[in-house]
């Protein structure tokens, strides 16, 4: 589901509250709202919800493949690294080269891992952002669609 999914959703319940006729005269606080309406977008948002968070952990989970991946990669190539350094070194001069560079490699996947595991972090921490203020707007629809239905249920027992 794209970003404004549930965004989309809350808009339509808010204005299908906007649009909602006024039950008697003057209060425009007390409205007739379609319920079976207001109940299917609310059901709609819900079936979004477990989608996004399935999105977020499955983005979570791909990029921890690609840092272990990387970490792999890293490691494969400092064992070559000293494994060439071992066959080729007859010298003590070539050993000592081939274990710095081995270092240098070593210390570079590490730097790499740790850019990429922040990136993936931040990417992650940038999705749950959204998902909270989506829930966090939600609840606040939610609670004023609440406050407005508490307020018109008087309203509605002197319809019946």
């Amino acid at each position: 589901m794209d970003e404004t999914g549930v965004l989309g959703l809350i808009e339509e319940l808010s204005i299908l509250l906007e649009d909602a006729k006024p039950v008697f005269g003057r209060n425009n606080n007390l409205r007739q709202v379609d319920v079976g309406a207001a109940f299917e977008i609310l059901d709609d948002i819900r079936d979004a919800f477990p989608g996004e968070f399935a999105q977020s952990r499955q983005i979570v989970r791909e990029r921890q493949s690609l840092l272990d991946d990387a970490e792999a990669e890293a490691e494969r190539l400092v064992e070559d690294a000293r494994s060439q350094a071992m066959t080729i070194a007859g010298e003590q001069e070539i050993v000592r080269i081939s274990q710095q560079q081995a270092d240098q490699i070593m210390a570079d996947a590490r730097e790499l891992e740790r850019e990429t595991r922040a990136g993936a972090e931040d990417y992650a921490d940038e999705v749950f952002g959204h998902v909270e203020q989506s829930l966090d707007t939600l609840l606040s629809n939610v609670r004023r669609c609440r406050e407005r239905l508490n307020s018109n249920s008087f309203g509605s027992a002197a319809i019946r």
